[in-house]
């Protein structure tokens, strides 16, 4: 089958019950949040390309969806240049504190601190990356001023924001997990806002300009770095002010990943989601997954128990390769990836998932100890992107790791700080253990998708592990069941991790369902609907069509996002 049907299948519909696809000429963006979508709209149709419509969503979200990044999250930018023809990765991914030990978490009687309470201890902030890495992206690609693409964020902070019916669920859902100066914005004198309620962030306001005043750098030379530190201090953090100005944000080569003849672009470890993605692809392509039907128990069985195989991998052998060896030609070796897949069994679902050995296919050995990670590590993050009329992508990840971080709102400056030392695994001497200077293991998995080195498609989605899942099961769905783009990301998704944590969408069909009971699937852990708080994922999509240039939008449906496309001028 040939890309050309890929496109040929494509029927943007505009709005309907469960998602909304947009079509473009001249540029589109799809974010999580509308009013973000709006705001990168507004700037390609001001002229200004990919880099600076994600710089100004970046900005945005940190106002609109401050539960999931802020100022202080952590991120990667995967950028795809259609004069030049490279493809680059900006790193802005947290770090660990210069001070950081393997035993942060534990106590002086050396007892592990539950996820819980380390989610919300200020020892959980990482160095944030994300503010680094948008000034990177536009010192090196940007052609609108800093104020042109943080003033749309000033303005949604400074005025009422109207309050959704996800940051309700949100709010309630995890309020006790805020701080008193967290809980004094979005649970003010005690009541959690609600749908309809107006909210004005001031304190973020102020924030914002500074950066638009002193630049990027302010989050970590100027007064916003003292006030990060003064506040982590008090509550006996180990984050120094060396430690945000020594952090610098980087420019590196992707991953690069291949399947049937398409190839695709990922951030590079300490990245493990997009090696997971790669991994799994490799999989997909032996089982030729497509030969049975898209709602299928096969289809099912075997992608639920493919993704158990490569996070059992992720979760032993990917860490900062600044710190350990990876047996990245290992666990793409044709023969591992046999070995892996004998374990998948159409009788059965295995009851345990260990991690394979790929370093018995490399020519050294481990320089960690080869124990996987079963620790609990958080649940979200946010995804964006944009393609501009000259044909360059953008596509961006960030997070605070867990919903509203670590709980810690930095006083007078209206942003969340992360959790993401939380990422790390908390047993010394493990692959992805905390050290100095050290970048935890993320999923995050913005991804461009290339046939014969010309960009078509860029996706990704928030979900932790979850991701690796989610992003693999739409790329399944475009290239290998020619779905529209639209119809790809609503088809529901399943997910399955080595610890059994099995979860699916609701719109399975009840003969699949059953036969998936019968090989041993706990069904009733899953979820009975879906709403805005249990949809796998959120995966936002942009196809670009080779031949003619037309693009197709699509955001997901479990947060109040939007796809915009550009259209001489017009939105569409």
């Amino acid at each position: 089958m040939s890309l050309k049907e890929i496109f040929d299948n494509q029927k943007p519909v505009g709005d309907t019950a469960k998602y909304y696809t947009a079509s473009g000429e001249d540029g589109m963006v799809s974010s999580p949040v509308k009013e973000a979508a709006e705001t990168g709209k507004e700037v390609l149709k001001d002229g200004g390309n990919a880099i600076d419509a994600v710089i100004a969503m970046q900005l945005a979200l940190t106002v609109v969806e401050g539960m999931n990044t802020s100022i202080a999250a952590g991120g990667y930018i995967l950028y795809s240049d259609n004069k030049t023809k490279k493809t680059k990765v900006i790193n802005g991914h947290s770090k660990a504190p210069g001070a950081t030990t393997p035993d942060i978490f534990y106590n002086k009687n050396g007892e592990l601190a539950p996820f819980d309470e380390r989610s919300v201890s200020a020892k959980s902030a990482g160095v944030p990356g994300i503010m680094k890495a948008l000034e990177l992206a536009h010192e090196t690609y940007g052609s609108k001023s800093l104020e042109r693409l943080i003033d749309p964020a000033i303005g949604l902070a400074e005025n009422d924001y109207r309050v959704s019916s996800l940051w309700e669920r949100t709010i309630d859902n995890f309020k006790d997990r805020m701080g008193d100066e967290a809980r004094k914005i979005f649970v003010p004198g005690g009541k959690p806002l609600v749908e309809g309620d107006v909210i004005r962030q001031p304190d973020l306001a102020k924030t914002l300009k500074i950066i638009r005043k002193e630049g990027f750098s302010s989050v970590y030379e100027g007064e916003i770095a003292d006030a990060i530190v003064e506040t982590l201090e008090k509550m006996g953090d180990i984050m120094k002010k060396e430690d945000l100005e020594n952090y610098k944000a980087s420019i590196e080569e992707p991953l690069w990943g291949s399947y049937k003849g398409y190839e695709l672009a990922f951030p590079a470890p300490p990245n493990g989601g997009g090696l997971a993605i790669s991994q799994l692809l490799k999989m997909f392509e032996k089982l030729n997954i497509s030969q049975y039907g898209v709602h299928s128990w096969e289809k099912y069985h075997l992608v639920a128990e493919s993704i158990r195989l490569v996070l059992a991998d992720q979760q032993t052998h990917i860490a900062d390769p600044s710190f350990v060896k990876i047996p990245l030609r290992g666990l793409f070796a044709d023969q591992y990836i046999e070995e892996r897949l004998k374990l998948i069994d159409f009788k059965e679902r295995k009851q345990e998932i260990a991690p394979g050995d790929p370093w018995k296919y490399e020519e050294s050995r481990p320089n960690y100890k080869q124990k996987q990670d079963k620790s609990f590590h958080g649940m979200e993050t946010t995804h964006f992107t944009a393609i501009d009329k000259w044909g360059n992508v953008a596509a961006c990840t960030s997070s605070i790791e867990r919903i509203f971080g670590s709980g810690i709102m930095v006083p007078g400056y209206g942003f969340m700080m992360n959790n993401d030392l939380t990422d790390f695994n908390p047993e010394p001497g493990t692959v992805n253990a905390a050290e100095a200077n050290k970048f935890a293991v993320s999923s995050k998995s913005p991804t461009i998708v290339f046939h014969e080195g010309k960009p078509f498609f860029t996706l990704g989605s928030p979900g932790a592990e979850t991701i690796v899942g989610s992003v693999a099961q739409v790329l399944l769905h475009v290239l290998d069941y020619k779905m529209d783009l639209g119809e790809a990301i609503d088809e529901p998704r399943i997910f399955n991790n080595p610890q059994l944590s099995w979860q699916w969408e609701d719109g399975i069909n009840e003969q699949a369902m059953e036969k998936l009971t019968e090989l041993g699937y706990k069904l009733d852990r899953g979820f009975e609907k879906v709403s805005a708080d249990d949809r796998l994922g959120d995966v936002k999509g942009i196809m670009i069509n080779p031949w003619n240039g037309k693009l197709y939008g699509t955001a997901d449906s479990p947060r109040p996002g939007r796809a915009i496309g550009v259209n001489n001028g017009k939105e569409k």
